[in-house]
């Protein structure tokens, strides 16, 4: 790991919410931006309202100050994240082996368009297992689904 004094620690909404929103929503607009910034900004409500909530989630700090996370439903990784001018200092991997610590094997589906995150995750050793066609929304935007075992 590159980045000294990097530390994970639970989700804590009503200190958290904001900043991880906000790492989420710049992350996105990188990496997902064949979606459209439209529903990008719909879908970082959601994030907000129901995804964060709901999820057992993680969060990467340097100096106290939240730079990525991991959301978890159960084994699957719903997000996982990390503000872009912190990446490529191993904080993705940090998280991800965090998760993989609690949960013994994780799965997460990937955007095949977005070939940065695509390539990570094979990096690390997460195999794929399959792919669709469309997104959760029925959307024309692949996903491989893949899964790493501990």
């Amino acid at each position: 790991m590159k980045d000294t004094g990097l530390s994970i620690r639970a989700y804590d909404e009503a200190t958290d919410l904001h900043a991880l929103s906000a790492i989420w929503f710049e992350a996105s607009c990188r990496a997902h931006a064949f979606i459209g910034e439209q529903r990008l900004r719909e879908q970082r409500r959601l994030i907000e309202e129901r995804y964060l909530p709901s999820a057992e989630t993680w969060v990467a700090c340097l100096a106290a100050t939240p730079v990525g996370f991991i959301s978890l439903l159960g084994s699957h990784v719903g997000g996982l994240f990390v503000a872009p001018d912190r990446q490529g200092h191993g904080i993705g991997r940090a998280l991800v082996a965090h998760a993989l610590a609690l949960k013994g094997d994780l799965q997460l589906e990937v955007y095949t368009d977005n070939a940065p995150a695509f390539s990570f995750y094979t990096s690390i050793g997460f195999t794929e297992v399959s792919r669709r066609t469309e997104d959760d929304e029925g959307l024309p935007f692949a996903n491989a689904r893949m899964r790493l075992t501990n």
